[in-house]
């Protein structure tokens, strides 16, 4: 049970009325997601997110999909259900494939592994050297 209430969309008003308006015709929504009407109890607080959303997730160079992705892989290490549940419908809405969503798991579960590893041996990274002519992602 979430601890606050949120602003229901017959409710706002506003600058919170105006987001939820941008938002809908952006995404295309039906409905404004829960997090973004809790959000809203501060509307600036809203705003700022908003603005950041649409810097972060709608321009730049990675693709919708890969930006899921990392939504997704991100809120599996913080586990967040919400998150996971949000994420991963949008990521198979781009195309996200059972396939994918397990190798995604893998990648996650290695490097959880290798992370606590390292850290807990408090391993330090070594620059390997690079042969001539080579880039750093040589294999």
């Amino acid at each position: 049970m979430a601890l606050v209430n949120e602003v229901p969309e017959s409710e706002a008003t506003g600058l919170v009325k105006e987001i939820y308006e941008e938002m809908k015709w952006i995404r295309g929504w039906q409905q404004v997601p829960l997090i973004w009407r809790t959000m809203a109890l501060r509307p600036d607080y809203l705003r700022v997110n908003w603005e950041r959303y649409k810097t972060i997730m709608l321009d730049g160079t990675l693709d919708p999909l890969t930006k899921e992705i990392i939504a997704l892989t991100t809120s599996m290490v913080n586990g967040c259900s919400y998150c996971i549940d949000s994420h991963s419908f949008a990521a198979r809405k781009l195309g996200m494939t059972e396939d994918q969503l397990m190798e995604m798991i893998s990648i996650i579960d290695f490097f959880s592994g290798t992370n606590a590893f390292s850290s807990g041996l408090k391993l330090e990274f070594e620059q390997p050297e690079t042969p001539k002519g080579e880039d750093d992602h040589g294999r």
